[in-house]
């Protein structure tokens, strides 16, 4: 019998949402966000009749607060269980969920609908600083051109584009994006030597841009695109298909379901999509606990109006 995720507690109420994000926010307890005291026997649940959902008070500052302090639920009017519902569609939907069909679906404006899922985007941005290619293994690294830059005089090629390079480690299977100002060796090497470890093997297509590779890696394989070459026909472990699929599904949300993005906003774009690809159920990650994954980022990604529209 089929049967909606969105049946549960968390999704339905605001006290199933104060349970379900207490208990991923605080496994060990109630953490004061104002002066960091875990000490159960120092902090207490408010429980007077006109005390808000989820208040408590910690007898160390003597400052009450929620779960929402801290976090990018701060400062909102939202209901936490409508928060939930959006985490939970935007980690669901492999190409994303454009902000139009938000507002839509929570029936409120434009601006809540903007600013929660800039928020959600902040959640998910991933802190790893981990070198792909430990241990000598293959790493491949692209880059692709989107959009247009805003004032940029419209040229052949790619250089009034936005420019994006990612990196994927293939024994992990995770990716890396970011946003680079030029697709150059002086730019584009030093971040893939900052990502990669020395004893890995790079894969690149053609580009001159990756031809000192060879000096700073233990290996580098290249196949030649515009000859039409993109497996080495000898070995066919050369090949950088696995980022260029990666590509293909960011190109298909960013064109089919957000259509436009500003430069200022790109990196968190870039974020969402790095984040559903690192968990993604191919890496035994389903949806709900890829939403889990995005909640407990939450904590410290606080966002005002003014970044999430800089």
């Amino acid at each position: 019998m089929a049967k909606s995720v969105f049946d549960a507690s968390q999704f339905k109420t605001e006290e199933g949402a104060f349970t379900y994000v207490e208990a991923h926010l605080w496994r060990n307890g109630p953490v004061c966000p104002h002066c960091g005291n875990c000490d159960q026997a120092r902090i207490r649940k408010m429980q007077g009749k006109t005390t808000r959902l989820g208040l408590h008070k910690c007898n160390e500052c003597r400052k009450p607060f929620t779960v929402r302090i801290g976090t990018i639920f701060e400062s909102s009017h939202l209901a936490l269980h409508l928060w939930l519902q959006v985490i939970h569609l935007m980690c669901a939907s492999k190409k994303g969920i454009s902000t139009r069909q938000i507002q839509r679906m929570l029936q409120c404006s434009m601006k809540t609908a903007w600013f929660l899922t800039q928020r959600i985007r902040a959640a998910m941005a991933s802190n790893d600083l981990t070198a792909f290619g430990t241990g000598g293994g293959i790493v491949e690294v692209d880059e692709t051109f989107i959009g247009r830059i805003k004032g940029a005089p419209k040229r052949r090629a790619f250089h009034h584009k936005m420019k994006v390079l990612a990196l994927i480690d293939r024994d992990t299977g995770k990716a890396r994006t970011m946003v680079v100002d030029e697709v150059t060796a002086k730019t584009i090497m030093p971040i893939v030597r900052a990502n990669v470890a020395r004893e890995a093997i790079l894969m690149t297509d053609e580009s001159g841009v990756y031809r000192s590779a060879d000096k700073h890696f233990a290996g580098h394989g290249t196949t030649n695109h515009g000859a039409g070459e993109y497996v080495d026909a000898e070995i066919p472990q050369i090949h950088s298909n696995t980022v260029e699929g990666y590509f293909s599904i960011f190109k298909r949300g960013m064109k089919g379901v957000y259509q436009h993005c500003g430069e200022q906003h790109l990196h968190r774009y870039l974020a969402e999509f790095e984040f559903r690809y690192n968990n993604r159920e191919a890496l035994g990650v389903a949806d709900i606990e890829r939403a889990e994954i995005a909640l407990r980022g939450v904590i410290g990604k606080r966002l005002t109006y003014g970044q999430a529209n800089r």
